[in-house]
């Protein structure tokens, strides 16, 4: 029985894409079935390969963001590279780019460039700060950008402050290439129009921190650093407890403010006590209410606490590592591992968190660094030998 057509399948994406945003991007329209042609420089590729060999020789990142993908090597310095390029631009659907400032302006691929000679493709550009602006020619990185749109400042504890620790900027701006190109292709089928389509990490993380944004401008202060605790809801973070474990529950309304003073804490008193009478109330006088909190915890096993909490309806749970997160019982009981390729092994990979009714995911192999170069290149009619001098010349 053949398998139901993918969303995305006709739909051909080039990339010049290294890192992380680009390449999450683009991962997710090869998911949904469109044709990823991933170009990559002669030789040692995207330097995301070489960002660790943890997973049996390869990079953690690379693995993650390149699964269903084709590897292209070409050295677009070389005329003959960029006339390649331009070969598969003619049939192309989308072109994504994230590299360094200037340098597909410089290659003769800029925005302006691609629309004049290809008037259906898509092109899309992530950059750091932006293609306009007094930064638009900085380079950046997603911990410069966590640095710059405050979300350090918000993260850590009251004495140090720290980074998210996953590159939360280049997912952010994946995500939103990633819906800017699928919009694009939307308008493109309704109204025979293709738009370009521009991100950049620092807005796409500025859009993330519209909370904090808002408490600074109108509060006149910025919420502050408490760690697990949260900075404008309480109680609601992590207490120790007698077995030495954490738990994190949160109160989000008056009736679980109220089944919390009377089923867990016995304290019914509280729910009238004029420190605590509001959300706004409860976090002013934070310190004596988590006192009271962590006292309780701190009498009972983290199990027990877990049930008492679940049992009167408080959204509560453990404080996970990484190791207990694969072990998830969620993703076991959903079924939501698979296994994909890569060069020389398999891996353990999260299906895409999107289902589609009906249509199974794509989880097809992480390509070596220019499997596919031979086989666009016959596509695209190259004879053997052409092929062969291009591979020389190191063109490919």
């Amino acid at each position: 029985m053949s398998l139901p057509q993918r969303p995305l399948s006709g739909i051909t994406v080039v990339s010049l894409e290294q890192a992380v945003a680009a390449p999450y991007a683009t991962r997710q329209l090869a998911d949904l079935g469109a044709r990823v042609i991933k170009v990559e420089r002669p030789g040692d590729g995207d330097f995301a390969r070489r960002y660790d060999t943890t997973v049996h020789g390869h990079s953690s990142y690379f693995v993650w963001l390149n699964r269903s993908k084709e590897s292209l090597t070409l050295d677009l310095k070389d005329p003959r590279g960029l006339e390649i390029l331009h070969q598969l631009l003619d049939s192309a659907d989308v072109f994504v780019q994230n590299l360094a400032p200037g340098a597909t302006d410089r290659l003769g691929l800029g925005t302006e460039a691609l629309t004049r000679r290809y008037p259906r493709l898509v092109p899309c550009t992530i950059s750091g700060y932006g293609t306009s602006g007094p930064w638009a020619d900085r380079k950046s990185y997603d911990l410069l950008v966590q640095c710059q749109t405050g979300l350090v400042s918000l993260t850590g504890t009251a004495e140090e402050t720290a980074r998210v620790g996953i590159s939360v900027a280049d997912i952010a701006a994946g995500m939103y290439a990633y819906s800017g190109v699928l919009t694009a292709l939307y308008t493109r089928a309704t109204t025979g129009r293709a738009h370009p389509v521009e991100v950049s990490l620092f807005e796409a993380l500025a859009e993330w921190m519209g909370q904090p944004a808002n408490y600074t401008r109108y509060g006149g202060s910025q919420p502050p650093r408490l760690g697990t605790q949260h900075a404008t809801i309480a109680p609601y973070g992590a207490f120790s407890t007698a077995d030495g474990k954490d738990v994190l529950f949160s109160i989000q309304n008056e009736r679980e403010w109220a089944a919390l003073c009377e089923r867990f804490l016995a304290r019914p008193e509280l729910t009238s006590d004029p420190r605590f009478a509001t959300g706004s109330d409860r976090v002013a006088h934070r310190e004596e209410l988590n006192a009271l909190v962590a006292e309780r915890i701190a009498r009972s096993d983290a199990e027990e606490i877990l049930k008492e909490l679940e049992d009167i309806g408080i959204a509560c749970a453990g404080v996970n590592d990484v190791a207990a997160f694969l072990d998830h019982p969620v993703l076991a009981a959903r079924d939501r591992w698979r296994e994909v390729a890569v060069p020389g092994a398999t891996v353990q990979a999260l299906l895409p968190p999107a289902d589609l009714a009906g249509l199974p995911a794509r989880m097809d192999p992480v390509p070596s660094v220019g499997e596919h170069t031979e086989a666009i290149l016959g596509e695209l009619g190259r004879s053997r030998a052409d092929i062969d001098s291009l591979r020389a010349d190191a063109v490919v």
